[in-house]
């Protein structure tokens, strides 16, 4: 039985065999079917008996070349292939008398291989409009104006011009201009995201809007895409468990369908003539053939791999397709995959007659000369509400307790509590009772005073990403019983993270040793664990799981790396998505082999009881191998359910 055996671009219908087309296969069905059928008509339209035998002879040709070409392949390395069993069939046909039955059986085996393969190509090509994305050509800033170079040619470093509607060529970094861009082709996200000065964008973002200069990051064969497109051709020819023993038996079950129907001669001759004894084992031979049970993997793995890879989801293989499916336990790092990774402003609280926006602007002020990573949120705080600052000096940092400035003609300090008292600052009870307030909330509190009082105390906390709880939600719907965090942080931040995404479980101060081990106790309890992490600091946890999920990996060669599945953008709304659909995947596994197996049980037993005629037995065994094939596929069209997709 053919199969293609290498990933096509979309819109090529050459399956890499010999540089055949499914255009000249289907060709060969038809010649096949149209001799055969003019053998069979020419008695009653009066042709001669040389005519007749020219057809049944085209017909079997046609019928057989492929095959023929198969099997011997096949045999030049020591196997049976089912292309031989069925070879056999036709020429024991041919010899007892029964052209016709044996043309139809290789038309019928013919046209199943050829659906078979348009089946397989398609769900391999699904993800061939990735390489649509990379555009020829890029635009070059040189010494006397711009360019055109090829993508090949254009060396990190390199100024390259992306201009409204263009598709970005490399990676690189935004160094003039602004826009809005589409990166839905790699991380699944609809939405356009505004790109600006010293931002990175990728290789296949379509530029909407603004014209951009970009400092080139990377070579054209090591951008985040080509990444990503050589990652789902890996994954597309890593075989999937079910796929793997099914190729183990493959071998010893075709000669032990040819040995049983040798042995199945002598015994219907017990009853019957030869003739018919040898068509009653031709008849075995093609019922009880594993055609559709070969065929019920590779369409239903690939299919589920090209259909993630679109949503911006990347199984490293088919094997982990199937672990993904087995998933009850998933554990997550906190920072930077639970939550945004970066303190953010959270809680203002005055403490005086001043307003939130007028503390907010001096505040800011003030700590624009800071790289603290709270200075930073405080500014990222004052641009979200697009507040003007006024030009602040005298800065003066205590490393660890807080900073001060002026600004407006006044006095501006930020810290905690140790910054003042030893100041010998303004700490009374109802002071102290906010700051207790937002600590008691695993938050980071600092005090704000204007020339000596009290003016606010600001929160500061590491937030959890937009749509973690939803995310969470959305396992639980897929499937998912445990949800659990692991994190070096302590257990107050823990705990009051965790209740708010709504976490079953918190391991907290744990240092990554310490991760592997928790995963190991959990693999004892709950069976296969995912562990999901940014592909980095987790690389031990990620590796130690059964299957090890990296997020924001669009940039990130680590991640790439060190994970079983990637979800290429830094939200973890694809998750649920992912689980669902190799839940599904698994589903059609099963369907596609109860299929297979009945098929072959209930034709075998009828061939050994009551009789059947070969072409009953062909059209049952061509037509569940090309069901099989088409269950398959119908994973091409599935969609997040409501209750799984978080990203809506």
């Amino acid at each position: 039985m053919q199969t293609p055996t290498t990933d096509l671009p979309k819109g090529s219908d050459d399956d890499g065999l010999g540089g055949v087309s499914l255009r000249v296969e289907f060709a060969f069905v038809a010649v096949a079917f149209l001799t055969g059928a003019l053998g069979l008509l020419a008695p009653k339209l009066g042709l001669s008996s040389v005519t007749i035998t020219i057809c049944f002879g085209l017909s079997l040709v046609a019928g057989g070349w492929f095959g023929s070409k198969a099997a011997i392949e096949a045999l030049r390395q020591r196997k049976l292939s089912m292309d031989t069993l069925m070879l056999l069939a036709a020429g024991a046909a041919v010899l007892i008398g029964e052209p016709f039955e044996g043309a139809m059986l290789l038309f019928l085996f013919s046209l199943s291989n050829a659906l078979q393969r348009l089946a397989t190509a398609r769900s391999r090509n699904a993800i061939g409009s990735l390489l649509e994305l990379r555009p020829e050509n890029a635009t070059v800033l040189a010494e006397g104006g711009e360019k055109q170079v090829r993508i090949a040619e254009v060396e990190p470093g390199n100024v390259i011009v992306v201009r409204p509607g263009d598709v970005v060529p490399l990676d690189g970094t935004i160094i003039d201009g602004e826009g809005s861009l589409d990166e839905s082709s790699l991380t699944g996200e609809s939405v356009p995201v505004d790109r600006r000065q010293g931002d990175l964008i990728l290789a296949g973002a379509v530029n909407s809007t603004g014209k951009l200069e970009v400092q080139v990051n990377r070579a054209a064969s090591e951008t985040a895409l080509a990444r990503m497109i050589d990652l789902v051709e890996e994954a597309q020819g890593e075989k999937a468990q079910t796929q793997r023993l099914i190729d183990r038996i493959e071998q010893p079950y075709a000669l032990g369908v040819i040995l049983v129907t040798l042995l199945s001669i002598p015994l219907f001759l017990l009853r019957e003539p030869l003739s018919e004894a040898v068509y009653r084992s031709m008849t075995l031979m093609v019922a009880a053939s594993p055609c559709a049970l070969v065929l019920s993997t590779p369409t239903a793995i690939l299919s589920a791999i090209a259909v993630a890879a679109r949503r911006g989801i990347l199984f490293k293989g088919g094997v982990f397709v199937e672990q993904a499916s087995r998933i009850r336990c998933i554990a997550f790092d906190k920072t930077g995959t639970l939550t945004e990774g970066r303190a953010r402003l959270t809680d203002i609280h005055p403490l005086g007659g001043a307003e939130e926006d007028e503390i907010l602007r001096l505040a800011a002020a003030a700590q624009e000369g800071s790289e603290h990573h709270l200075a930073k949120a405080t500014l990222q705080a004052a641009k979200e509400h697009r507040l003007e600052l006024p030009e602040a000096s005298d800065f003066i940092a205590t490393v660890g307790r807080g900073i001060e400035a002026k600004a407006q003609g006044q006095t501006i300090r930020m810290g905690n509590t140790d910054f003042f008292t030893d100041l010998g600052g303004p700490l009374n009870e109802p002071t102290l009772e906010v700051l207790k307030y937002y600590q008691d909330q695993a938050k980071t509190a600092t005090l704000v005073t204007i020339d000596s009082k009290p003016a606010a105390v600001l929160a500061f906390a590491d937030t959890l990403r937009p749509n973690t709880k939803k995310t969470i939600r959305g396992l639980r719907a897929a499937g998912v019983e445990t949800v659990v965090m692991l994190t070096g942080d302590n257990e107050s931040v823990a705990q009051a993270i965790a209740t708010e995404a709504g976490i079953d479980d918190v391991r907290s101060g744990l240092l990554p040793a310490a991760k592997v081990d928790a995963l190991r106790r959990l693999q004892k309890r709950y069976g296969p664990v995912a562990m999901v992490g940014d592909g980095v600091n987790d690389a031990p946890a990620l590796a130690t799981a059964d299957l090890g999920i990296a997020m924001g990996a669009a940039g990130t060669d680590v991640a790439l790396e060190n994970a079983d599945l990637v979800l290429m953008s830094e939200d973890l709304g694809r998750l649920p998505f992912a689980i669902e659909l190799s839940r599904k995947a698994r589903q059609t596994l099963r369907t596609n082999l109860t299929l297979a197996f009945a098929a072959i049980i209930i034709m075998v037993g009828l061939i050994l009881t009551v009789g059947v005629s070969l072409p009953v037995a062909v059209v049952v065994h061509e037509g569940s191998t090309v069901l099989v094939g088409l269950n398959g596929l119908r994973l091409l069209a599935l969609r997040p359910t409501e209750s799984t997709d978080a990203m809506a």
